[in-house]
């Protein structure tokens, strides 16, 4: 696959993959099991603005880019541990062709998990996986300006809300601010730019320059060095989407400790 079509050939995978979806069931099915549900969230912005290591951990089995990282990862053992560990929230991949993961992972993590909020990790590119996100406990969904409009954001934000979730959008670039709504919850800028893959974490500061002082703002991918986490912490960033570098370890929980005593 040529790297810059990563992102184009995932959407397009994903709107098939949605459209298979609301065939088994229908997105009236899935509004009358939420009627049946009475789950709160876990506030992923406030968890963020109230945290003392901002640490998103994430479960990621596989990538595109690197292919599998951590195939056999036994998500229950590894999410108690990253929640025991200090995480300020846990990310979870739900999208099974080009990242290894599943609503079963999600189910058992939700499950694992009692006081830090999860995110549900995918490519949203249709309301009906709000609605699905919401069934599967989600307490925040990602949103990649990439792949939607402005008003697509808009309104997917808007029904996130109303399903008592909160949104993470991620930009990449300068043209992608005008993305970004009033009522967003949490900004994240992706280090890594998904058409080249490559990762500029002079870019990130630059731009996060650009964002007002009253979002709550998070950088994602490529992350590995303590130095790094804490020169973002003092250019304003409350958090740091991790997932690799603890995935690729035998212990993903354990390296999440490690990290977290050397930015304290």
């Amino acid at each position: 696959m040529e790297v810059n079509n990563i992102l184009e050939t995932i959407c397009t995978n994903k709107r098939h993959e949605v459209a298979e979806q609301k065939r088994i069931t229908g997105i009236e099915q899935l509004k009358e099991q939420l009627q049946a549900t009475s789950r709160k969230k876990i506030s992923f912005r406030q968890a963020l603005e109230t945290s003392a290591t901002g640490i998103i951990a994430e479960f990621k089995r596989k990538s595109p880019s690197k292919g599998w990282i951590h195939r056999d990862a036994d998500i229950e053992q590894v999410v108690r541990g990253y929640e025991a560990g200090g995480a300020s929230a846990v990310s979870c991949l739900t999208d099974e062709k080009f990242f290894g993961g599943s609503f079963s992972d999600f189910e058992k993590a939700r499950s694992a998990l009692t006081r830090i909020p999860l995110l549900r990790k995918d490519f949203i590119v249709d309301e009906y996986q709000l609605y699905q996100s919401k069934a599967l406990g989600a307490d925040a969904v990602l949103l990649i300006a990439a792949c939607l409009s402005r008003d697509e954001v808009q309104r997917f934000v808007d029904l996130a809300h109303e399903l008592d979730m909160e949104t993470l959008l991620e930009i990449h670039s300068e043209s992608e601010l005008s993305h970004i709504p009033p009522v967003a919850d949490v900004i994240g800028i992706n280090n890594r730019d998904l058409k080249t893959f490559i990762t500029d974490i002079s870019h990130t500061v630059r731009l996060s320059r650009l964002i007002p002082a009253e979002f709550v703002k998070i950088s994602e991918s490529g992350l590995s060095s303590p130095d790094t986490v804490i020169a973002l912490r003092r250019e304003g960033f409350r958090g740091f989407l991790m997932g690799e570098n603890f995935m690729k370890t035998a212990r993903p929980e354990r390296t999440l400790i490690e990290f977290i005593k050397m930015i304290a």
